[in-house]
C-alpha cells in the first residue's frame, strides 16, 4: 500500500529528478522550502490555481487529461504575463492512493511540464475529496510584463486562438444541445486539454501593453483590463473567433459561448494599431492564430464605471444581458 512518502517518490519526486530540461531551483523537492531565483534583471511572477472535483472538473475525468490541464491552467497565467516558466510546486488531496490514476495522472503533468521547462520544486498531499492546487513560477523583465491596467484608449483588443469550445462540451455532457460524434470530441479536447499560450505572451513582450488570460468568460474576464485600466471596451461578438464544430451550433448558443463561456484559456490583449503587423508576427512565431475584435475606448464621464459596449458585424449595438463565470454564483 503506497505512504504518503512512498506516492510522493515515485510519482512525483523520481519523475521531476530524472526530467531533460535544465534543473533552475537551486534546491527543490526534499526539504523545508525550495529555494529559486530568477535570471538577472527579471522578476519572479507567481501565480496559484486550485481545482476541485465537481467544480472544475468531472470527478471521472481521465486522470491523464487532469495533469495535462492542472498544469496548464496555471502556465496560461504566467502566458498572461509574459513570463517564462520556471517551476512549480504541487498540492493535492486524494480520496485514495490508487497507483493507475497516479501514474496517468503524473504523466500528463510531466508531458507538459518537459514541454515549458517547467521544473516540479515542492508541493504537499493529503487525503481527502480530490482537490489539485498548483503554484507557479516565472520570470519576466519588469519593463515588458503583459499587465491589467496597461490598456491605453485606442488600442484594438485582440484574442489568440478560439472561444466558446470548452463552454460548447459541458452544454453536450449536460445535455443542453447535441452535436455528432466527431464535433463531441473537437469541444471535449478544447475543455480537457487546454493549451496555454506560453509562446505567444513571451512573443507579445514589447508589443502588447495589457494582457490577462480567458478562464471565466470574456465578458467577465475583459472587464478586469477595463476596471484596472479605468477605461471602456466596444467589442464586435460577431468577430469572435470560433471553432467549426462551435459555428455548427445555433447562433444564440454561439454568441452565449464565446462571450460568457469559461475554461478557454485563451489570451486576450491589448496594443496600439500600429503594433497590428507586429501582433500578427508573433502570432505566427507562435503560431497561434490572433483575431481583431474591438477597441478600447475612454469612460463616458469622470467617475464612470468601466463597461464593455457589444456590437454586431454592422456595427449595430446589441443588448446582452451574459456575464463571465463565478465560482459563487455558478450556472
Amino acid at each position: 500500500m503506497l505512504s504518503e512518502f512512498s506516492l510522493i517518490d515515485r510519482f512525483f519526486a523520481r519523475r521531476a529528478a530524472g526530467s531533460t530540461y535544465p534543473q533552475r531551483a537551486a534546491l527543490g523537492i526534499g526539504d523545508d522550502c525550495a529555494l529559486l531565483a530568477p535570471p538577472a534583471g527579471e522578476m519572479l511572477a507567481i501565480s496559484t490555481d486550485m481545482l476541485v472535483a465537481g467544480r472544475h472538473f468531472f470527478p471521472d475525468v481521465d486522470p491523464k487529461a487532469l495533469g495535462h490541464k492542472a498544469l496548464a491552467v496555471n502556465l496560461s497565467d504566467l502566458a498572461a504575463m509574459g513570463a517564462k516558466p520556471q517551476a512549480f510546486t504541487l498540492a493535492f488531496a486524494l480520496p485514495e492512493a490508487d497507483a493507475d490514476w497516479l501514474a496517468a495522472f503524473s504523466d500528463g503533468l510531466f508531458e507538459l511540464a518537459e514541454r515549458h521547462g517547467c521544473e516540479l520544486v515542492g508541493g504537499d498531499t493529503t487525503s481527502g475529496p480530490l482537490n489539485l492546487c498548483l503554484t507557479v513560477f516565472g520570470s519576466v523583465p519588469p519593463q515588458t510584463a503583459l499587465r491589467r491596467d496597461a490598456a491605453q484608449p485606442g488600442d484594438d483588443i485582440w484574442i489568440s486562438g478560439t472561444l466558446g469550445d470548452a463552454r460548447a462540451s459541458l452544454g453536450v455532457q449536460r445535455n443542453e444541445w447535441s452535436v455528432d460524434a466527431s464535433d463531441a470530441a473537437t469541444l471535449r479536447r478544447a475543455m480537457n486539454l487546454p493549451e496555454p499560450r506560453v509562446a505567444l505572451g513571451l512573443a507579445l513582450r514589447g508589443v502588447a501593453r495589457a494582457a490577462l488570460d480567458i478562464s471565466d468568460g470574456l465578458a467577465g474576464d475583459l472587464m478586469h483590463i477595463l476596471e484596472r485600466s479605468q477605461l471602456n471596451a466596444t467589442v464586435d461578438a460577431d468577430a469572435l473567433p470560433r471553432s467549426d464544430a462551435l459555428r455548427r451550433l445555433p447562433a444564440d448558443i454561439q454568441r452565449r459561448c464565446t462571450i460568457a463561456g469559461g475554461d478557454d484559456y485563451e489570451l486576450c490583449f491589448t496594443a496600439p494599431p500600429s503594433s497590428r503587423d507586429a501582433v500578427v508576427a508573433a502570432g505566427q512565431q507562435a503560431r497561434v492564430p490572433v483575431t481583431r475584435v474591438g477597441t478600447i475606448t475612454t469612460l463616458d464621464a469622470a467617475g464612470a464605471a468601466p463597461a464593455i459596449s457589444w456590437r454586431d458585424a454592422s456595427g449595430a449595438p446589441l443588448t446582452l444581458t451574459l456575464q463571465g463565470f463565478d465560482h459563487f454564483h455558478a450556472e
